[in-house]
């Protein structure tokens, strides 16, 4: 399998979920770059939001990996995690552990409920995610870890110390929550019910994953122009008192490099710098600015687009504090102020859009967007307007 080979199965693979996952273009693609850069990651999201379906049949995309699972609690017992003892063994009097298909034997790990970690567990957790390490029970030589990347899972974020340090080891992190479209719902709902069609099936083999992992991606370039771009996004942040460590920042670096190796290309551009959205925040409250400061930073267009998007979740917020109004008076809020006012934020994103492609610019901001623009759009009209929402998809 050649490199160009190894990132075309990636990306066939990200647009093949992002058509069976609605509404997780970016999450895929967010995922599979973490992965390649060798870096663990974070889903973040209310129960039923398809984290751990997604993580899954991501991994099960990858041939001859090994892969684990487990979902936390408090009270996990770190052998269920990294080995348990070897009864047989232990009858002869020698005390073992089987490692076979537990962590310490895994190239890719799902952890759900990340921050439920129990505290006997934790220093091996930890262990595993920083060094690929397991200090077995009965004190022998560290066991090295075949581990490429973790996926993890959580409701919640932290709410201790302990559990802190775990956070501290996810780079990446990314909110989800449920289907916003009301188009995408009616799909998700007529799925349960029909037999979909055998999906294409894209797979990769973890010989190539390895080798790009270990040899292609850290060879993609970073030109000086994207290090003085990184001093000065790390600038701005900090005059907004968002602070992230050295480490994080350096670990980025190599996402950059999985980005744009991704894209097939042999360097780092301006376009994958957008991927430090999911990287530079603590706390969902601080999202929107970095999100913020690093897309003004990537593209020109990135301003007016994402006040174009606060002018958006404004008007779905005003729809939801108009639920239990008359349908009279809802009917006309929607034609007279909701409807013009997306209509014409739709027409300015589209053409904001063909300036920035036709510039060679990345459309990954405005594409996500227009994406909110067309699923409140579709809100207004099939709960302000009564329009069937069966009827909207590809209508928009």
């Amino acid at each position: 399998m050649t490199t160009n080979d190894t990132a075309d199965r990636l990306r066939k693979i990200a647009d093949e979920l992002g058509q069976r996952f609605y509404e997780r273009d970016d999450v895929v693609r967010t995922l599979i770059t973490a992965v390649l850069a060798g870096q663990h990651s974070l889903v973040l999201g209310p129960p039923g939001t398809a984290k751990s379906e997604l993580a899954r049949e991501l991994t099960s995309r990858i041939t001859d990996a090994r892969y684990w699972e487990i979902l936390l609690s408090k009270f996990t017992d770190p052998k269920r995690m990294f080995g348990p003892i070897d009864v047989a063994a232990l009858s002869q009097g020698e005390y073992r552990q089987v490692y076979e298909g537990r962590a310490t034997q895994a190239h890719i790990a799902f952890i759900d409920e990340i921050f439920k970690c129990s505290t006997a567990a934790l220093n091996e957790t930890l262990a595993l995610l920083n060094e690929r390490l397991y200090h077995p029970e009965n004190g022998g030589a560290p066991i090295r870890c075949p581990l490429i990347a973790a996926i993890t899972a959580s409701n919640e974020l932290p709410q201790g110390e302990d559990t802190a340090a775990i956070y501290d080891r996810l780079l990446v992190r990314i909110e989800v929550g449920y289907l916003a479209d009301p188009s995408n719902f009616a799909e998700l709902v007529r799925s349960a019910v029909v037999t979909p069609a055998p999906a294409t099936r894209t797979t990769v083999e973890l010989a190539a994953l390895q080798h790009a992992v270990e040899v292609e991606v850290p060879a993609i370039g970073v030109p000086d122009g994207i290090v003085d771009a990184i001093c000065t996004l790390r600038a701005g942040l900090r005059r907004k008192e968002l602070i992230a460590s050295d480490r994080r920042w350096r670990q980025a670096v190599r996402l950059l490099q999985a980005a744009a190796y991704l894209d097939g290309r042999a360097e780092v551009t301006d376009t994958d710098l957008s991927i430090l959205t999911h990287v530079l925040w603590d706390s969902p409250a601080e999202r929107p600015t970095v999100e913020r400061t690093v897309l003004e930073l990537v593209n020109p267009d990135a301003g007016k687009a994402l006040d174009l998007s606060d002018a958006i979740e404004e008007l779905e917020a005003e729809l939801d504090a108009k639920a239990g109004q008359s349908a009279e008076k809802l009917s006309d809020w929607g034609i007279k102020e909701a409807n013009p006012k997306l209509k014409r934020a739709g027409k300015e994103l589209e053409k904001m859009r063909a300036e920035a492609e036709a510039a060679g610019r990345s459309t990954a901001t405005l594409d996500r967007v227009i994406g909110r623009q067309r699923a409140v759009l579709a809100r207004v009209l099939s709960e302000a307007l009564g329009v069937d929402p069966s009827a909207l998809a590809g209508q928009l």
